[in-house]
């Protein structure tokens, strides 16, 4: 159970201070300053918003936040079991849990050629670099 608590306060925050930089934030900020205020919502809510500007000041902050939300959700966990299930609703409906990498397919053939010279071809998963081709290079 312990476990269970560390990763979905570990994932939390890292949404949590990740979400702050988005387009998203001001839908998701809401539902953090309930999930930890239980009737503080409003400080909450000012404290999430100084650590905003905070970050979105200086990005090299946000590394700094994480840990800290991390022990306050998993203090909040243990000591609430219903937040757990309110947290993960917020990490459903706000993170992606495989963010789809787009596709890229790039076909190339060269025939009945001679190349002298360089010929570099790079590309994901595949480079070829080379001085001289006789003959045909597919991909």
């Amino acid at each position: 159970m312990e476990t269970e608590i560390a990763d979905l306060a570990t994932r939390g925050a890292t949404a949590l201070v990740g979400l702050m930089v988005t387009e998203a934030w001001a839908r998701v900020k809401p539902r953090f300053a309930a999930l930890f205020g239980r009737d503080r919502e409003e400080e909450i809510s000012q404290e999430l918003d100084e650590i905003q500007s905070e970050i979105a000041e200086a990005p090299e902050a946000r590394d700094a936040q994480v840990p800290q939300w991390q022990r306050r959700l998993r203090l909040l966990l243990q000591n609430n079991p219903e937040a757990a299930t309110q947290l993960r609703q917020i990490l459903d409906e706000f993170t992606s849990k495989s963010p789809e990498q787009p596709s890229t397919v790039i076909h190339n053939e060269l025939k009945d050629m001679t190349v002298h010279g360089s010929v570099i071809q790079v590309g994901k998963g595949k480079v070829v670099q080379a001085d001289t081709i006789n003959g045909n290079l597919n991909f």
